[in-house]
C-alpha cells in the first residue's frame, strides 16, 4: 500500500473535516490542520507575518511529507494558500493572480480589459478624505465597500451626499480590521506600485441587480471549468442572503453566457491550478448578464448542497487541484434532487440569552433525515461580537436541507423554524447608527 499524501488545511473545522473525510480522496490523504478556524476568526487583529510562520511551524511540525496546501475561507485564508505552497514546493496559484482577484478594485480593472460591458461602473477613493464625496463624481444611488473584505462587511448602499458622510466614520473606524494587513500583504506582493500602494481603500460601484447566481469552477492547467451554479436568493425586502438554493433554476441560456464570460475574466487574471468562485447578476428587463466578482477559492457555504446533490462536496475540486491534478467529474449520486443552505437572520442587536438545545436538533434531523444545522452563535454572546457579518443583518443559524424539490425544501424550513428557537435581549438601538 502506498504512503497516504498529507494535505494541510488553513482554517480547519469540525464542519469542514467531515466533508473532508467523506470524500473518495480520503482514502488516500490524511488532513491536517495548518490553522484552526479559531485562528483566522472572532480574532483581533490579523497580524500576517505571524499567522503564516504559525502555520509554517505547524506544517513542520507535523513531520509528514507535504503533498497540498488548501484553504475554503476568505481573507486570510486564500492569500495563505500561495505563499505557503510557494515555501513548501507543492502546487497551488500564484499569488499575483489571487490578489487580482481579491482587491476589489484591481480585479475591476483587469474585467474592464475584457468584458467591459458586463461590470458597473466604479471608483476608488479614500474614507479617510474629506472631499472623498466630490471627487467621485458619481451620481446616487450606488454601493461603497472596502477594497478588501468578506461576507459583505462594510458594504453599504449610499443614496445621497448625508447617507455617504453618516458611514464615513464607521468605515475609517473598522475599514483597517482587514485593510491593513491586506495592504501589508499587497506591498511585499509585487503589485504594481499604482495599486500596492494606492492611498484609497474603499471602492464605490453603481448599482446591479437582478437573479443573483454563483458559478463553482476551477482553472486547470490554462483551462477555465464550471461545474455547478447555485442560486443565490435574498431576503425579500433586503439585500441579505436568505438562503443558497441548488442546482440554479436559471435558464440554461443564460448559465452559459455567465459561464463564457467567467472564463474570459478568470483568465485575465491568470489564475491557476485553483478553485474560483464568481458572483453574477442577471437583469431580465435589460437581458443583461452582470459580473459582480470572482474568489479563489471554493465556497464552503455550498459544500453540503453539493454533497447532498452530488453525493459529494466540492471539495474533491479543492483537493484535486491541490495535489496537482484535474479533478474528477462531479456526478449527480447524491440522495436529494434540490438542496438549499438556509441562514435564520436577525436584524436587530441584541445579546444571545438562548440557543436551540441539542434535543431540538437531534429532533429536527430526526424528522429530516440528511439535514444539519450549524449555530455560529452561544448564549451571553452580544450580536456585534460577530465578525463577517453584512451591514444590515445578524446570521445566527444554518440549516442545510435536502428534498425533491423547492416547495419541499421550503416547507422542511418552515418546520425547522418552528423548532429552532432563539431568545435575544435586543438592544434599544439599531444594527448600524
Amino acid at each position: 500500500m502506498s504512503e497516504k499524501k498529507h494535505v494541510f488545511v488553513v482554517g480547519m473545522d469540525d464542519f469542514n473535516r467531515a466533508k473532508l473525510e467523506r470524500l473518495p480522496q480520503a482514502a488516500e490523504c490524511e488532513f491536517h490542520a495548518a490553522l484552526d478556524f479559531a485562528d483566522i476568526r472572532n480574532v483581533d487583529a490579523f497580524d500576517m507575518g505571524d499567522l503564516l510562520e504559525r502555520a509554517a511551524a505547524r506544517i513542520q511540525r507535523a513531520g509528514v511529507p507535504v503533498d497540498a496546501i488548501v484553504s475554503f475561507y476568505d481573507f486570510p485564508g486564500t492569500v495563505m494558500v500561495p505563499l505557503l505552497a510557494e515555501r513548501f514546493g507543492v502546487p497551488g496559484p500564484s499569488l499575483e493572480a489571487v490578489l487580482k482577484c481579491e482587491h476589489k478594485y484591481w480585479s475591476r480593472l483587469e474585467q474592464r480589459k475584457v468584458i467591459p460591458e458586463h461590470i458597473p461602473r466604479f471608483q476608488a477613493f479614500d474614507p479617510h478624505d474629506e472631499e472623498a464625496w466630490s471627487k467621485l463624481g458619481m451620481l446616487p444611488p450606488f454601493w461603497i465597500k472596502p477594497i478588501k473584505s468578506f461576507r459583505s462587511f462594510l458594504a453599504f448602499q449610499i443614496n445621497d451626499e448625508r447617507q455617504f458622510r453618516s458611514v464615513m466614520p464607521i468605515c475609517r473606524e473598522k475599514g483597517g480590521f482587514i485593510g491593513a494587513p491586506f495592504a501589508w500583504l499587497m506591498q511585499r506582493s509585487g503589485a504594481p506600485p499604482e495599486i500596492a500602494e494606492m492611498p484609497e481603500s474603499f471602492v464605490a460601484e453603481s448599482p446591479i441587480g437582478g437573479w443573483q447566481c454563483t458559478l463553482e469552477g476551477y482553472s486547470y492547467n490554462g483551462q477555465v471549468n464550471v461545474y455547478g451554479v447555485v442560486d443565490s436568493v435574498t431576503e425579500q425586502d433586503g439585500s441579505s442572503f436568505s438562503r443558497y438554493e441548488y442546482p440554479s433554476s436559471l435558464p440554461l441560456e443564460i448559465q452559459h453566457r455567465m459561464m463564457d464570460l467567467a472564463r474570459l475574466a478568470v483568465q485575465q487574471t491568470g489564475l491557476d491550478n485553483s478553485p474560483f468562485n464568481a458572483e453574477f447578476y442577471y437583469d431580465q428587463t435589460g437581458d443583461q448578464v452582470w459580473l459582480l466578482e470572482i474568489n479563489p477559492r471554493i465556497s464552503q457555504a455550498h459544500s453540503d448542497i453539493f454533497e447532498k446533490v452530488h453525493g459529494i462536496s466540492h471539495h474533491s475540486v479543492m483537493v484535486d487541484l491541490a495535489l496537482g491534478r484535474k479533478p474528477r467529474p462531479m456526478e449527480r449520486n447524491g440522495e436529494f434532487n434540490v438542496a438549499a443552505h438556509f441562514m435564520f437572520r436577525t436584524h436587530e442587536s441584541g445579546r444571545v440569552r438562548r440557543v436551540p438545545s441539542a434535543e431540538a436538533v437531534t429532533r429536527l434531523k430526526s424528522r429530516q433525515p440528511g439535514t444539519e444545522v450549524k449555530i455560529p452563535v452561544r448564549p451571553g454572546q452580544h450580536l456585534k461580537d460577530l465578525q463577517g457579518q453584512d451591514m444590515y443583518s445578524f446570521e445566527i443559524a444554518n440549516v442545510f436541507i435536502g428534498g425533491r424539490d423547492r416547495a419541499d425544501l421550503l416547507d422542511k424550513y418552515d418546520e425547522a423554524l418552528s423548532v429552532l428557537q432563539f431568545d435575544i435581549e435586543k438592544d434599544t438601538e439599531a444594527v448600524i447608527t
